[in-house]
């Protein structure tokens, strides 16, 4: 199953690699689109579950590394909560070796 890392900038400028086992996260996320904060967590959570229910389906087994990107993702969040003008720029999404920016 193909890996997908998708680099985002946090509200205070901070840039992140992120982790999908599956490519389901670039039906989410796509390069040089910039989420509200709300909406990039929403996001966040159901491609990376869909992308943990398309692991499961082939191997029978969730992916741990996928919640666990997942719960690191909503806990660097939460200073920002409550900040209505917190934004997350999606800036590059790598499938096997295709950037986009």
């Amino acid at each position: 199953m193909p890996e997908v890392h998708f680099t985002i900038r946090w509200p205070d400028g901070e840039e992140q690699r992120c982790y999908s086992p599956s490519t389901a996260i670039t039906r989410y996320f796509a390069a040089g689109e910039t989420y509200p904060l709300g909406d990039f967590l929403a996001r966040a959570r159901d491609g990376l579950n869909a992308a943990s229910d398309r692991v499961a389906a082939k191997y029978g087994f969730a992916c741990t590394s996928a919640m666990a990107e997942l719960a690191d993702i909503e806990a660097r969040a939460k200073p920002f909560l409550g900040r209505p003008e917190a934004s997350v720029a999606c800036l590059s999404v790598e499938d096997r070796g295709r950037t986009q920016r």
